[in-house]
């Protein structure tokens, strides 16, 4: 794994804020802040790595839904932070800076392809069943240089047909479109598998805490 350059975070995190429809991230200290607003996420503070600013952020904040994460294994700070806060699944950093590996796949009995740009440098693509419903969607944000990708996902009906792949296959001929080739993203451990599968490789354990509201 790899330490994670603090510019490299920035456009990471500038493309999942404008993704999402967030304020971009501001300069916190040794990390980054941004400013969610969701019932149940708050706040995001992002740091490259365990820092001092770090601990000492986790020790001043007692009010739930302000989530502190880190390009970190859980294992470098869980005893250095208070009981309050509460661990949540793994997240896995990942970058392909070359051509993915997605072999040809059949064309989308039954589908249909749309493909929007919000921005010049934003962009959508949605897959949708013969019935006109949303079956998949995903999402690309040109940064400095940097494709990320985000928010990428499968209805329930629609898994195991290769929607995903297309998905992302189709992301990546925006990128190249636009001269670039270096591609980024956070997965869940089950995406993880997905883009291994296309030739990503780890580029750093990606941990989050926060405190729940309590009952």
């Amino acid at each position: 794994m790899n330490r994670v350059p603090k510019d490299l975070l920035e456009k990471w995190l500038k493309g999942w804020s404008i993704s999402r429809g967030k304020p971009l991230p501001e300069a916190w200290k040794s990390g980054y802040k941004i400013q969610v607003g969701d019932k149940e996420q708050k706040e995001r503070y992002v740091f490259p790595e365990v820092s001092e600013d770090f601990i000492q952020l986790s020790e001043s904040i007692r009010e739930p839904w302000v989530y502190l994460k880190v390009c970190a294994p859980f294992e470098e700070f869980g005893t250095l932070i208070p009981e309050r806060w509460k661990i949540q699944p793994q997240g896995y950093m990942m970058h392909c800076p070359e051509k993915m590996t997605i072999r040809k796949s059949n064309h989308l009995n039954g589908y249909s392809m749309e493909v929007l740009g919000q921005q010049p440098n934003s962009f959508i693509v949605r897959i949708f069943s013969e019935h006109k419903k949303e079956a998949a969607i995903g999402r690309l944000v040109i940064v400095d240089g940097l494709a990320v990708y985000d928010r990428i996902k499968t209805e329930q009906d629609h898994l195991r047909k290769g929607l995903a792949t297309q998905i992302i296959r189709q992301l990546e001929t925006i990128a190249l479109s636009q001269k670039v080739s270096d591609h980024f993203l956070v997965a869940t451990e089950q995406g993880k598998l997905l883009y291994e599968s296309l030739g990503w490789k780890l580029y750093s354990l990606y941990s989050s805490i926060v405190i729940p509201e309590e009952d």
